[in-house]
């Protein structure tokens, strides 16, 4: 059931010398835009951290947090949805590389529209959050166009 989700593996004894040099030609161009994907996604992942750090940074931030004193209560379902949200782009470096195209591309897409509007709606105007939040969606649109290069 969950191979026909994964990337097939080249089988030698599956191809001729002729028919296996095209599909390995095939693959690796396939794997190209797959690990430039992944790699976008550790992309954002840093970006996400290092806004997160730089922001412990401003002053008042964590006696705001410690205090209570924040737009919205912190509860562990509150946190528990943060996590969720940013396990995305960590689960999504592994998923970039092993799903099949047609299941990449999809999940790419989604993942990317799902972690913009985290991004742009989570954040502060902070000009560090700013610029990374930029930097964030950039690369996140970057992820769109080379997901729907999957065929």
């Amino acid at each position: 059931m969950v191979s026909k989700y994964l990337s097939d593996s080249v089988d030698l004894d599956d191809y001729s010398k002729e028919g296996f040099k095209m599909k390995a030609n095939q693959r690796s161009a396939n794997i190209d835009i797959k690990e430039k994907i992944s790699i976008l996604w550790i992309v954002v992942m840093i970006n996400m951290i290092f806004a997160d750090i730089l922001s412990f940074m401003l002053p008042g931030f964590l006696n705001d947090i410690n205090t209570g004193n924040t737009p919205f209560g912190i509860t562990q379902e509150i946190l528990l949805v943060f996590a969720l949200i940013l396990e995305i782009p960590i689960v999504m470096i592994f998923l970039s590389r092993i799903l099949k195209n047609k299941f990449n591309r999809w999940a790419n897409i989604i993942a990317s529209l799902i972690t913009i509007i985290f991004g742009i709606g989570g954040g502060s105007l902070a000009l560090h959050y700013i610029f990374f939040a930029t930097v964030e969606v950039l690369v996140l649109l970057l992820i769109i166009r080379y997901a729907w290069e999957l065929k």
